[in-house]
C-alpha cells in the first residue's frame, strides 16, 4: 500500500458537547486500538487533537506526518482511523463535522480492539505518540 499525503483538510474534525468531554474522548481511545493478546499489550491507534479551537480525530501516523516526520500512513491505518471515529460518533461522545470523510474506506471490527474500562488493568496500553510532549 502506498502512503498517503496528509494535511489538516484530510484530517477529520469533530465536535465535542462540552469541554469535559476532551477528557472522556482521550481516555476513551486509549482502549481502542490494535491488540497482541499473547502479551495484554494494546497498541492505541488514534488520539483526539485540538486546534486553534477546533477538534480532530486522528491516526497516530497523521501525527508524526503533521511534525514532518517519515511516515507509512496507508489505507488500512485510515479505514481503522474512520472506524474508531465513527464508534466516538455511535457512543455520542462526537459529532463528526463531515461525516462523508469517514464513510470509506472502514475497517471491520474484527481489526481493532475495544477493551472494557473495566478490564484496563488486565492490559498494557502503549501511544506510539504522546501529543505535546517532546521525548
Amino acid at each position: 500500500m502506498e502512503a498517503m499525503a496528509i494535511d489538516l483538510g484530510s484530517i477529520v474534525e469533530i465536535k465535542i458537547k462540552e469541554q469535559d468531554d476532551f477528557l472522556k474522548i482521550r481516555e476513551t481511545l486509549t482502549r481502542i486500538g490494535i491488540a497482541s493478546r499473547k502479551d495484554m499489550t494494546l497498541y492505541q491507534s488514534c488520539h483526539i487533537l485540538h486546534k486553534q479551537g477546533r477538534y480532530y480525530i486522528v491516526h497516530f501516523k497523521e501525527l508524526f506526518a503533521l511534525d514532518g516526520k517519515p511516515t507509512n500512513f496507508d489505507e488500512g491505518d485510515l479505514s481503522r482511523r474512520n472506524t474508531i471515529t465513527n464508534l466516538l460518533a455511535e457512543w455520542g461522545l462526537v459529532e463528526i463535522v463531515d461525516p462523508a470523510k469517514t464513510k470509506e474506506p472502514v475497517a471491520s471490527l474484527s481489526q481493532i480492539k475495544v477493551i472494557s474500562y473495566g478490564s484496563k488493568s488486565e492490559w498494557t496500553l502503549v501511544a506510539k505518540y504522546n501529543i505535546g510532549r517532546k521525548l
